[in-house]
């Protein structure tokens, strides 16, 4: 009996493998390099987008220095779902589109404001009549249910107090809670109003007196269905930055908000 190294081939020597020259090895690393950053493309604008709170207009829900996931194919697909330069192509209109239901706290862009991304509550469906009286949401002429909660220590404007926070609850059943850093007499609290056009939707953020949103008409407005981005999912990330700067790297563990990695966004 023969004793020695074979290869699939009854009695033939395995082959030494071929070194690999430094410009071959440079190809292999660049191909290897397009196929990731090609697929990391590929589910940003098909599956899910990350995206990272830089304001407190969602407080109490969502706080500056979280990071969550936005999906796309909840509301199908549009300009708005492709990467910049490509979301200022002139195409109109939605793959497999789906209409958020109110409540939804979505992603959008903004044309008013250089086609940012913004992240809000839909209030206002198309046809609703949306309109704040003495700090309470009404919707169609109806009084949206709103339960007083207490008192809350929070970020209002650049400093910390007690803040009354609330609980509102819509016609459909989403329930959520709502901050008034100014109580009910905001220039905010008390508008006209506001008939959603056809094919756009009516946003806010659960910071009322400090969010700028669909009830700003010049800065927001409504908000064309071709310029929802997705829903906002899922928190993957959180990090109270005022505990730590980007340089402070033995600060990090203790800035990290653990208890909110993976909550569902509410």
């Amino acid at each position: 009996m023969a004793f020695g190294l074979k290869s699939g081939v009854e009695g033939e020597p395995l082959k030494e493998k071929k070194k690999l020259t430094a410009a071959e090895e440079a190809w292999d690393l660049a191909k290897t390099v397009f196929y990731a950053v090609a697929i990391a493309l590929v589910l940003r604008i098909a599956l899910f987008q990350p995206f990272n709170i830089p304001s407190g207009s969602m407080q109490p829900n969502l706080l500056v220095g979280d990071f969550l996931f936005v999906s796309k194919p909840a509301y199908g697909y549009s300009r708005a779902s492709l990467v910049y330069p490509l979301t200022r192509l002139p195409i109109e209109g939605r793959l497999f589109g789906k209409a958020p239901e109110r409540g939804d706290i979505v992603v959008f862009k903004n044309r008013k404001d250089h086609n940012k991304d913004y992240i809000k509550r839909v209030i206002g469906l198309p046809g609703d009549e949306i309109r704040m009286i003495n700090g309470r949401l009404h919707i169609n002429g109806e009084p949206v249910r709103k339960e007083f909660i207490g008192m809350q220590m929070t970020v209002c404007g650049a400093r910390m107090r007690e803040a009354p926070i609330y609980r509102e609850t819509l016609d459909n059943g989403v329930s959520y809670i709502v901050e008034e850093c100014d109580g009910d007499n905001n220039e905010l609290d008390n508008t006209p109003s506001y008939y959603v056009p056809a094919g756009h939707y009516f946003m806010m953020g659960d910071n009322r007196d400090h969010s700028q949103d669909s009830r700003v008409l010049h800065a927001v407005g409504f908000v064309p269905e071709d310029d929802l981005v997705g829903k906002a999912e899922r928190l993957f990330f959180s990090v109270d930055g005022s505990k730590a700067r980007l340089w402070e790297v033995w600060k990090w563990p203790f800035a990290v908000r653990y208890g909110r990695i993976f909550d569902p966004v509410r």
